[in-house]
């Protein structure tokens, strides 16, 4: 019966054999380490995220003067509510701190160069959608810092020539925030996480054709894959448990950790909190809009700050493979940028004061050199690593004979050849 019922189903939907190629078949590197199980950890909190929004969204009442008390029902009224609120809130930052792990391992080990570029740039719109839904999301609580944090975001759009004033009205719905913008943040918070869904499947799509990257930098011959499953599956779940200790903790112990204590206060247009900060994952960008005098200025520098890792692969020109494992000068650049980073995030979470404006625009300075410096840098490693034979020999034959072997074509060759 059950090889009639997959017989029936193959014959007009290609199940079995999706399945073996692009799951439990699918051929990957087997030289991965666990820095790789960030983009499987990324999927799990997304479907998290969407499960435990549908169950709030059930109670949830997208109006000004019942907002903050649905909240507060759900809270205490509704069977686990806590439970599925604080879910749903802790997996928001741990969301981010997934996406920006997966994100440092790809920008390391240069997984976005060629050809890998269109699986890149997929990714970062999946950022831009993500920051997007948070920005929406963070305003449905309808708290204090909430409130005042979505005002002075939508008021930065103002500053766009000719028709700034337009923009902020159309995102408000209104002149200032209100029930109208409270009404379409919360549409547009529960409509992208499926749109999110869509776009993951391009990325998918895009990672299966060119295949995974892995530490080495160098396309293996198939003869060197192993099948993802059970090999990678149980790694995964290897670092889902992991994932799932310290997410509990956050969850049952500390649940409010992420929340501000401003936003268990109803939101009230008439007092101003004394320091409106946004959520941790929004400092470091938060801190650039601040360290720019200009209020253009700062919109420009902060919005550059995201898409400028859309030019990552035509910055990056270095044939050496491995990103930083081979790179020194790429290795230092890349920790002077996370380390700047963190400071600009905690730069974003303080008051402002004379000192740290001072250090946030040498920080900020700092945060767009490294990216003007990769050229130079990779015109330098080229003639220091390549003509000095700084590699592996194996690896650097391959580069200057161009032997990037598609794993489509390696079974074709004999075993002269592969050699």
């Amino acid at each position: 019966m059950k090889k009639s019922l997959k017989g029936w189903i193959d014959a007009r939907f290609p199940l079995s054999s999706f399945v073996k190629n692009e799951l439990t078949d699918y051929p990957t590197p087997r030289n991965l380490n666990y820095w790789w199980n960030f983009g499987f950890l990324s999927g799990f909190v997304l479907v998290l995220q969407i499960v435990t929004g549908v169950f709030l969204a059930m109670h949830y009442k997208p109006a000004a003067d019942e907002a903050f008390d649905s909240i507060q029902y759900i809270m205490r009224e509704v069977n686990y509510g806590w439970l599925i609120r604080y879910i749903h809130s802790t997996g928001a930052s741990a969301f981010f701190a997934v996406i920006f792990i997966h994100m440092a391992r790809t920008l390391y080990y240069g997984s976005y160069r060629a050809p890998r570029e269109l699986m890149w740039w997929s990714g970062q719109v999946l950022l831009i959608m993500l920051m997007a839904t948070a920005f929406m999301g963070y305003l449905l609580p309808w708290g204090q810092m909430s409130y005042w944090g979505a005002q002075v975001i939508t008021s930065l759009f103002g500053a766009t020539p000719l028709i700034g004033e337009h923009i902020v009205i159309w995102l408000r719905g209104d002149f200032s925030v209100g029930d109208a913008t409270l009404t379409r943040f919360f549409s547009l918070h529960y409509l992208f996480p499926f749109l999110i869904c869509a776009v993951v499947v391009l990325h998918l799509v895009a990672l299966h054709t060119v295949r995974s990257s892995n530490p080495s930098g160098i396309t293996l011959h198939s003869r060197d894959n192993i099948p993802f499953h059970p090999y990678f599956t149980i790694k995964d779940f290897y670092g889902l448990g992991i994932f799932l200790i310290v997410f509990c903790a956050f969850v049952f112990f500390k649940p409010d950790f992420f929340i501000e204590a401003d936003n268990n206060i109803p939101a009230n247009p008439l007092k101003t909190p004394a320091h409106i900060v946004p959520e941790w994952y929004f400092l470091p960008f938060y801190a650039i809009l601040r360290s720019i005098p200009d209020k253009l200025g700062g919109v420009v520098a902060m919005s550059m700050s995201i898409i400028i890792f859309a030019a990552m692969p035509f910055l990056d020109r270095c044939r050496v493979p491995g990103g930083a494992c081979y790179r020194p000068l790429y290795r230092v650049m890349f920790y002077v940028f996370i380390t700047d980073v963190l400071l600009l995030g905690y730069i974003g979470s303080q008051p402002p004061s004379a000192t740290l404006t001072t250090v946030g625009e040498i920080a900020t300075f700092f945060y767009f050199a490294i990216f003007a410096l990769l050229p130079f840098t990779s015109y330098w490693e080229n003639r220091l690593l390549l003509h000095r034979e700084k590699l592996p020999a194996a690896a650097l034959t391959l580069i200057r004979e161009e032997k990037y072997i598609p794993v489509d074509q390696d079974d074709k060759k004999t075993d002269g050849e592969r050699a």
